[in-house]
């Protein structure tokens, strides 16, 4: 095995509230703005110089998808193309939200477009820009269908799941002030008898995801449907997944009736460290009325983009003014830089990045329900307990080798596991390298199970005591100091 490659930066400075106070007068870099001080607060007033080098120090310890391959399963932590930061950040969309209509045209007329090709993407009738994430595109879709059935003077009060859901979809109906009725997964995928069990006259949608949170696609989707639809309920699409299926097929054909679409998992949009986010949805047309305010449409009539308040049935807002609009511009350029045949390609080359990658590594990690995967596959760490060896260890040694870690311990029905998703952003090469990692660590694991056991060693923060960090959480650099003395 080769000695791990590691990455972090190391930088011996001084926490910047340890600084001290550097006025004017206290020598330092010459500007010639005046720094802003803040009197009221116990922070220290720093010239620039201590707190660029302040940020940089922070910025070279940390990891993210422009230092390397970041496989997080479900959570597509995929390449954001520096184009489509440099055509957001384009001064020209510096405007205020509440400037009117008229004078803000090219806002709308993006925002319209986006949601066209959206349209087009998914198969669906109606799209809103409006919701900031994923989660809160479900809990919108949650809403609509409330709103939906108390419309039509129906007592819908369940919202089932499968088990191999996203644990968000779950949360998102129960806060919607629906029951959540949880079935199992059969062979990874919807058990069949257990739904039809489970639907009733009671029951409002059903939440899938497909490709699962296997990375399984769910091929009895259709068959799905018809039972969800026999009952008069609706099916909802957890988008999280789309990256999987562009190009080839669309949730509208496989019968879905709403979902949410996550920009930064699909179309290469920031993701991460609570912000920016955007999670549009996308209904079919007799949904379309409970959208959120305002709905962006084209007056054919005025010839103008415009922003449409006059909805009676709207859920109401979700986000402030109109959502995460830089982000969307983003994904603007994403789709069009790729057209049609470009995402199909997108979806082809995760897809086979994916089974590639666990070809690789599937002597070596137990793969349940072996069968093709698509985006993201599920490996279990299971046999490495026989030498002690969880999959946090492992995921602890991957660290070593300058790596992020992939998702541990999700989704539950599968012991010991990992959660891998290389994206179409990574080459060959790139691939090779993570699965030769893998592939050690895993023969590590069986023949020196105490490097696993005591990694990380490289790391800045070695291994953290999970328990008590739990029971004292540090929550200031005050109490950070105070137990790096003790």
């Amino acid at each position: 095995m080769r000695e791990p490659v590691f990455r972090q930066g190391r930088v011996d400075t001084p926490h910047i509230m340890s600084l001290k106070d550097t006025r004017e007068g206290a020598g330092g870099f010459s500007s010639p703005f005046k720094a802003i001080e803040r009197n009221e607060l116990n922070i220290p007033n720093l010239n620039e110089v201590d707190v660029v080098r302040h940020f940089i120090s922070l910025s070279i310890k940390n990891f993210g998808v422009d230092s390397g391959i970041y496989p997080l399963g479900s959570c597509t932590m995929k390449y954001n193309p520096k184009i489509c930061d440099m055509l957001a950040s384009l001064r020209e969309w510096n405007i205020h939200p509440d400037a009117p209509d008229e004078d803000v045209q090219g806002c709308l007329r993006l925002m319209y477009e986006l949601q066209e090709m959206l349209k087009k993407i998914v198969g669906l009738d109606a799209v809103s820009l409006q919701p900031s994430a994923g989660a809160q595109g479900e809990f919108t879709c949650m809403a609509i269908a409330r709103a939906y059935f108390r419309d039509r003077g129906e007592d819908r009060t369940d919202v089932i799941v499968p088990e191999t859901a996203h644990g968000t979809n779950p949360a998102s109906a129960a806060m919607a002030g629906f029951n959540v009725i949880e079935i199992p997964a059969k062979d990874g995928c919807t058990d069949l008898d257990a739904l039809r069990s489970a639907v009733s006259p009671r029951t409002a949608a059903f939440m899938l995801t497909n490709p699962n949170t296997l990375g399984i696609f769910e091929d009895h989707a259709v068959e799905i449907s018809r039972i969800i639809h026999e009952s008069g309920a609706l099916m909802y699409y957890d988008g999280a997944n789309l990256n999987a299926i562009m190009g080839r097929t669309t949730p509208g054909a496989m019968g879905f009736d709403m979902m949410h679409m996550n920009l930064h998992k699909t179309f290469g949009t920031p993701h991460g460290g609570g912000g920016p986010g955007a999670g549009p949805i996308a209904v079919k047309k007799e949904l379309e009325a409970y959208l959120p305010v305002p709905v962006i449409r084209y007056d054919a009539e005025r010839k103008i983009y415009i922003r449409d308040w006059d909805r009676p049935r709207s859920i109401g807002k979700v986000a402030s003014y109109h959502g995460d609009f830089l982000v969307c511009v983003r994904a603007y350029a994403y789709i069009l830089m790729h057209g049609g045949d470009g995402l199909k390609k997108v979806s082809e080359r995760a897809v086979l990045n994916s089974n590639y990658l666990l070809a690789r590594i599937a002597g070596r990690y137990e793969l349940p329900f072996r069968r093709l995967r698509k985006h993201e596959f599920v490996v279990s760490c299971e046999r490495f307990k026989e030498r002690n060896v969880t999959a946090k260890d492992v995921a602890k040694r991957i660290l070593d080798h300058g790596v992020h870690a992939p998702t541990m311990y999700f989704p539950h029905i599968v012991k010991e596991c990992l959660m891998i998703e290389p994206t179409e952003s990574e080459s060959k090469e790139t691939l090779d390298a993570y699965a030769d990692m893998l592939n050690a660590i895993a023969d590590e694991a069986m023949t020196n199970p105490e490097a696993l056991l005591t990694a990380p060693h490289n790391t800045s923060v070695r291994r953290v005591d999970e328990v008590l960090a739990a029971r004292r959480p540090i929550l200031n650099y005050r109490d950070a100091v105070s137990v790096a003395k003790d």
